[in-house]
């Protein structure tokens, strides 16, 4: 099978979905890479470092989208990218249809297969593609939360973890996922004061447990966050439905509850976010202010941090690219029901519930 790896065009987007170690073994298994020239240079990966290892380069991203029949992206398809994809072709990346009308459509009517990063589940059901990159943005979301608590960055002037004598900042985190937990953890390492919230009782337990003292976990409920959000500095918006658009946590109404200056930092705003307030931002102009909060809305969070990134994603893609590129997405899908889970359109029909239930389109199940 021929494999393509296009240059991400995201702003900002210096990840690349295959590391030189990834075109060794496609190699060994008979298959033909096609890169992009410079795709890898955001990740310090140099076109000799693919070439070293057997890929082909080729000069821009209509060559790859023309000789490729399985296409490995980082991000979702761009419009001038949508134009280029085929029937013919399988593209492996992140959707995240359900917060994207446009993208649905757009993919739809090219009646490509589409496997999506993020719904893809292991054998107990757990997301290994997205994981990854929820450990980055868990804890660029405190790097980045502190620094726009910074009075030059429009925040309160808060230093996240205070000093003897003047109390932390006291961080809200909404979620209790990867995301949460990885934020949670690096915020109280840094001497914030953390409250977690989620509805699901066991996994509070397990946190409650796990976490340092500094961590207190709370049961979500809308009264729960107006009272948290009243004191909080930092809130991190850390929830997450697989394939479907994030639930709405903070009405715009909330945002007079908070400090003038508090900082929002939802995770989520590539699945529409848990604010209702939150909007796709971009590392060059990443955060705006409303009702005098700052809202970091980055959708690319991890893609600024392109080689610990790239790494990490790779490490978990790699054995399910190898799969498809092996079997094929048909013979794939049969012997691997969790990768199956991942495959939300085929040749115009969307399979998988929750893209399909976001845009009342018609659902077509896999099987």
């Amino acid at each position: 099978m021929i494999i393509g790896v296009p240059t991400e065009i995201k702003p900002d987007e210096y990840r690349v979905a295959i590391v030189p170690a990834g075109v060794e073994q496609l190699k060994r298994d008979g298959h033909t890479v096609i890169i992009q020239r410079g795709a890898g240079l955001g990740s310090g990966i140099s076109d000799e470092d693919y070439q070293a290892l057997g890929a082909r380069i080729v000069d821009t991203a209509a060559d790859v989208f023309r000789e490729a029949e399985l296409v490995c992206k980082v991000k979702e398809p761009l419009a001038q990218e949508i134009k280029m994809i085929e029937s013919r072709h399988t593209v492996f990346t992140y959707f995240h249809y359900a917060a994207n009308r446009e993208l649905t459509e757009g993919i739809v009517r090219t009646g490509s297969v589409t496997v999506a990063y993020e719904t893809i589940e292991d054998r107990h059901g757990r997301l290994p593609l997205l994981a990854p990159m929820s450990e980055v943005a868990g804890k660029m979301a405190v790097q980045e939360g502190a620094k726009y608590l910074e009075k030059p960055m429009m925040g309160r002037g808060i230093l996240l973890g205070g000093v003897p004598g003047v109390e932390p900042a006291n961080v809200l985190v909404l979620g209790g996922g990867i995301v949460g937990t990885c934020s949670a953890k690096l915020a109280a390492g840094l001497g914030a004061r953390v409250t977690m919230m989620d509805i699901d009782l066991y996994r509070l337990r397990y946190l409650d447990d796990v976490m340092p003292a500094n961590v207190q976990t709370v049961y979500s409920t809308p009264a729960s966050i107006r009272r948290h959000l009243e004191v909080a500095d930092l809130v991190i918006g850390a929830v997450l439905v697989p394939g479907a658009r994030c639930p709405m946590l903070v009405p715009r109404e909330y945002l007079s509850l908070m400090k003038q200056g508090a900082v929002i930092v939802d995770v989520g705003v590539d699945q529409g976010g848990c604010v209702e307030t939150t909007k796709p931002t971009t590392h060059h102009d990443p955060t705006y202010v409303v009702d005098g909060v700052v809202h970091y809305g980055v959708a690319n969070m991890p893609g600024a941090v392109g080689r610990t990134s790239t790494f990490a994603l790779t490490n978990a893609t790699l054995p399910y690219l190898l799969k498809l590129a092996n079997l094929g997405y048909k013979k794939a899908a049969q012997e691997d029901p969790g990768l199956a889970r991942g495959i939300n359109i085929i040749g115009g029909k969307v399979t998988y519930k929750p893209v399909a239930d976001a845009f009342d389109m018609s659902y077509q199940p896999y099987e």
